[in-house]
């Protein structure tokens, strides 16, 4: 039997508890999955503002946790095979703490090992408007070869509550990973037809139309 792929999955003190929650029940739900779970302090707080959920909740959703300050655990060295890591939601100082390679805490040493490891390092970064300190910290950390995946809204899929929302970003995080998803968002698959006619029409002699 194949053992299945671990994804470390990191939770920091940004405003978006709600994207850890439904990726780890996402990753649950495709069954290939052993999720590794590290929660900051900051991010407990902020799960409970906005969720109302305690560490045991978090911990539920995990197929194993580990405490942020371990630092010799198992997670923090490179021969511990992961296929990768996700930050959601990943604040500012958390970026910053992985584009200095400051490892600090078992989150940002995890962040480290994958970056040093040629994994897949995924930041979902939670912040706006952005500084140029923010900037500068994501050209760095996708320079080193992470990737930088603030959790934007798709009006395309026309969504009609924050779960559509949530689920939309996460999906795309799953697709990062070459994970297979049905339910979590709506691909583009192009314009119907009358939309396309719609823009043909409005191009075809509309000076004002040259955007």
């Amino acid at each position: 039997m194949t053992a299945p792929t671990r994804i470390i999955v990191g939770m920091s003190g940004a405003s978006g508890a709600l994207l850890t929650v439904r990726l780890l029940q996402a990753l649950r739900r495709t069954q290939q999955v052993e999720t590794h779970l590290v929660i900051t302090a900051s991010a407990l707080l902020t799960a409970s503002q906005e969720l109302d959920l305690k560490r045991r909740d978090l911990e539920a959703l995990a197929d194993v946790s580990h405490n942020v300050r371990d630092l010799g655990a198992s997670l923090a060295s490179g021969s511990y095979l992961t296929a990768g890591m996700v930050i959601a939601p990943c604040s500012m100082k958390t970026l910053a703490s992985v584009a200095i390679g400051l490892s600090d805490n078992l989150l940002t040493r995890a962040a480290d090992v994958i970056l040093k490891e040629r994994r897949r390092l995924v930041l979902v970064a939670r912040e706006t408007p952005l500084n140029l300190a923010h900037l500068r910290n994501m050209v760095a950390v996708t320079e080193m070869g992470g990737i930088i995946m603030p959790p934007v809204p798709a009006f395309y899929a026309k969504p009609l509550t924050i779960d559509d929302v949530v689920d939309h970003t996460v999906g795309r995080i799953l697709d990062l990973f070459g994970l297979s998803h049905s339910e979590l968002q709506k691909r583009w698959t192009g314009m119907g037809d009358d939309s396309a006619n719609d823009a043909s029409e409005a191009d075809s002699g509309d000076e004002w139309s040259n955007e």
